[in-house]
C-alpha cells in the first residue's frame, strides 16, 4: 500500500491511498465467504458455493463491493497512523480506480485536530470578586433556616402572602373541563410562583370558602399552552408559625448550643461558598485569557455537528424533560431563534477550542491521570448524574468512555498548571493565593467541562 497526504487547509486533509489488488485477498475471501451464507445455488450445499459459481450467478462486481467495503477501513486507519494525524470524525472516502486484479485506488478527505502553538501564559492577570460575607447575608441563611422548622395553624381570616392555602382548581378551555384540570385540596404557598400565573393575586384576599375566577396560560397537561378560565376554591387558610430565634432554637435545628455560635457557623459556610464560588471565577477568567491569547483553527464539519448535538440536547433532553419545545424555550428567553444559534454556535466555538488548547498543554507538559484522581472525579460526575458511583461506573465502562473521563481530568489539571503561573486579584486589589486549594484540578475540571460541553441552562422558575 502506498499512501500521500495534501494538506487542504489547518484543520482538514486528503489522504491519497493506492492498494495493489493481493492485498485485498483477505478481504476477497471473506466476501465470497459472506456471500456463501446469505444465497442458496440448486446443485451445492450452503456455503460451499465454489467462487466462479458466485461470479457467473452473482456477478464479479458484487464480490468486489463486498471486499472493498470490508477492506476501506484497514487501509484508511493504515495511511492514517503512516501519516501520524489525528483525524476528528468519519472521512469522505471516494473510490478512484478499482482495476479487478491490478489496483485500488481511493482519496478520503477528513478533519484533523489542528497544530497548536502554546502562547507564553505566565502573564495573565484577572480580576475576581472579594469574598465579602455581610450580617444581612447570615440573617438570611438562618431564616431560611427557621423556615424549614415552621409550623402551620389555621386561622379564620382572608389569606396573605406567606400563608399556606389549601385549595381546589378546576380548568376550562373553550368552556369545557379539562379531563386532566381537576385538582383537590392542593396544598399552596402563597407567593412561592410553584403553580399557575396569576394564582396569588386571585387567593389573596379570600377566606376558606372563597372562590375566584383567573385566566392564566397552562404550562403542562393536554392543554399545554393555551389559555384556560380556571376557578380557585379556597378550603382552608394557614398561617405560618416561625420558632423563636433564640439558643432554644440553635439546640433545635443544629448540633450548636447558642444562637451565636450558630450565626458563626452560618458566616463560616458561606465564606467558604463564597471561596469556591471565587476559584471557580478565577480558572473560568484565566481560561478566556488563555484562549484569547492563541491561535485556534475550528473544522467546519466539526463546528456544524457540535452546534447541531447542543441543540439537539436542548430539545430533546432538557427541554422535552419539562414539557417546553424551542419556540416556548425562547420566548421565556426572550431570544430570536437567531440569536439562540449565533449564541450556540459561539458556544460551541468555545468549547471546541477549550478542548484543543487544554489536550496540546496535556501532551506539552506531559500531564498524567492517576487512579485515585480518576476515582474522585468519577464520584462527582456519579453525585451529578444522580447515579450511584458503581452504576455511573459500570456506565461509562460499557459506554467505553473511560477515555473520555481520563480526558476531562487531564484538561482540568492542565487548567490548574495555568491557573497556578496567573496572577488572580480580587476586587479589592488583594492577591488570591489559589494554591491552598484542595480542590484545585477537580474544580478546574468542573469549569473545563462547562466550557467543552456548554449545556444551556433553563432556569428552574421559567421551566415551571
Amino acid at each position: 500500500m502506498k499512501s500521500a497526504v495534501e494538506t487542504l487547509n489547518p484543520t482538514r486533509v486528503r489522504l491519497t491511498v493506492e492498494v495493489p489488488f493481493e492485498e485485498l485477498k483477505d478481504s476477497l475471501d471473506a466476501a465470497y465467504k459472506k456471500i456463501n451464507q446469505q444465497v442458496t445455488v440448486k446443485g451445492f450445499r450452503k456455503g460451499k458455493i465454489p467462487a466462479r459459481v458466485i461470479d457467473q450467478r452473482f456477478g464479479r462486481g458484487a464480490v468486489l463491493e463486498e471486499a472493498v467495503n470490508d477492506a476501506l477501513p484497514k487501509f484508511y486507519t493504515e495511511a492514517v497512523n503512516e501519516a501520524d494525524l489525528n483525524p476528528l470524525g468519519q472521512p469522505e472516502v471516494d473510490i478512484k480506480e478499482l482495476k479487478d486484479g491490478e489496483l485500488l485506488s481511493f482519496t478520503a478527505e477528513v478533519d484533523v485536530r489542528p497544530e497548536i502553538e502554546i502562547p507564553e501564559y505566565s502573564g495573565i492577570e484577572v480580576e475576581v470578586d472579594a469574598i465579602e460575607v455581610s450580617d444581612e447575608d447570615v440573617e438570611k441563611s438562618v431564616e431560611q433556616l427557621r423556615g424549614r422548622f415552621a409550623s402551620t395553624k389555621d386561622v379564620e381570616r382572608a389569606a396573605q402572602d406567606g400563608d399556606v392555602v389549601t385549595i381546589d382548581l378546576e380548568a376550562k378551555v373553550d368552556g369545557e373541563v379539562l379531563e386532566d384540570g381537576v385538582a383537590s385540596d392542593v396544598s399552596y404557598t402563597i407567593g412561592s410562583g410553584e403553580l399557575l400565573d396569576g394564582i396569588d393575586e386571585a387567593v389573596k384576599g379570600l377566606e376558606a370558602g372563597g372562590e375566584a375566577t383567573f385566566t392564566s396560560q397552562l404550562k403542562g397537561g393536554s392543554a399545554e399552552g393555551q389559555d384556560a378560565e380556571v376557578t380557585v376554591k379556597v378550603t382552608k387558610v394557614s398561617a405560618k408559625e416561625l420558632p423563636e430565634l433564640d439558643d432554644e432554637f440553635a439546640q433545635m435545628a443544629s448540633e450548636f448550643d447558642t444562637l451565636e455560635e450558630l450565626k458563626a457557623d452560618s458566616r463560616k459556610r458561606l465564606e467558604n461558598m463564597k471561596q469556591y464560588d471565587q476559584a471557580t471565577q478565577a480558572q473560568e477568567r484565566v481560561l478566556e485569557k488563555f484562549l484569547e491569547l492563541a491561535e485556534i483553527p475550528v473544522p467546519e464539519k466539526l463546528l456544524a455537528d457540535e452546534v447541531q448535538t447542543r441543540k439537539h440536547n436542548l430539545e430533546h433532553h432538557q427541554l422535552g424533560q419539562m414539557g417546553l419545545d424551542l419556540e416556548k424555550f425562547l420566548e421565556i428567553q426572550g431570544k430570536t431563534l437567531e440569536e439562540f444559534e449565533a449564541e450556540t454556535t459561539e458556544q460551541a466555538v468555545k468549547g471546541i477550542k477549550t478542548q484543543f488548547l487544554l489536550d496540546a498543554l496535556v501532551n506539552k507538559e506531559k500531564l498524567g491521570v492517576n487512579q485515585e484522581e480518576l476515582t474522585e472525579h468519577l464520584m462527582r460526575r456519579a453525585q451529578s448524574s444522580g447515579m450511584s458511583p458503581d452504576q455511573f461506573a459500570q456506565a461509562v465502562v460499557e459506554g467505553g468512555q473511560v477515555p473520555m473521563l481520563v480526558g476531562e481530568v487531564a484538561r482540568g489539571k492542565a487548567l490548574a498548571v495555568v491557573v497556578e503561573k496567573a496572577t488572580v486579584k480580587d476586587t479589592n486589589g488583594e492577591v488570591i493565593d489559589l494554591s491552598d486549594d484542595e480542590d484545585e484540578t477537580e474544580t478546574a475540571a468542573e469549569v473545563v467541562e462547562a466550557a467543552v460541553d456548554g449545556d444551556t441552562e433553563v432556569p428552574a422558575d421559567e421551566a415551571k
